[in-house]
């Protein structure tokens, strides 16, 4: 878990660090504005973007029995990002894996992958797809309701 907040702490420690300068030199208002446009960054690249992930075996399961797909992603991944909040609302009928919080999960996106975690990695019906168009992964949401 430490793992997926490494990427978020650091832009706000950095964020924190330009905007402590910017209020020494007196630019108060400055300092803010950059402050929040890290503590933002920060956010995006956090756990706290994404829906709540469970593992990969209760995910599996819960595939098994609904049908919906399984997305295994990490923090910090612009791909997983991007699928993330091109989904939108649809994202919250996903299965979410966090391979970072999840051995199991990392060692399914390896075996899918030629040993490289890769993510996103899309799991539907047993088959693995790597990063694939979310247009693509909203279809198949559909298709399991």
């Amino acid at each position: 878990m430490k793992r997926a907040w490494t990427l978020p702490v650091s832009f706000a420690a950095g964020g924190a660090l330009l905007a402590a300068g910017l209020v020494v030199d007196g630019s108060s208002g400055a300092a803010a504005a950059t402050f929040l446009v890290f503590v933002l960054i920060a956010g995006l690249h956090s756990p706290l973007a994404f829906p709540r992930s469970v593992g990969a075996l209760e995910a599996q399961h819960r595939s098994a029995v609904d049908g919906r797909p399984v997305v295994y992603w990490r923090a910090g991944c612009k791909y997983c990002l991007r699928l993330r909040f091109r989904l939108g609302r649809n994202a919250g009928r996903l299965h979410w894996v966090d391979i970072w919080s999840d051995p199991a999960g990392a060692a399914a996106v390896r075996a899918a992958n030629d040993g490289n975690e890769t993510v996103p990695t899309v799991v539907v019906a047993g088959r693995a797809y790597t990063n694939p168009d979310p247009e693509w992964v909203r279809g198949q949401l559909a298709s399991s309701v």
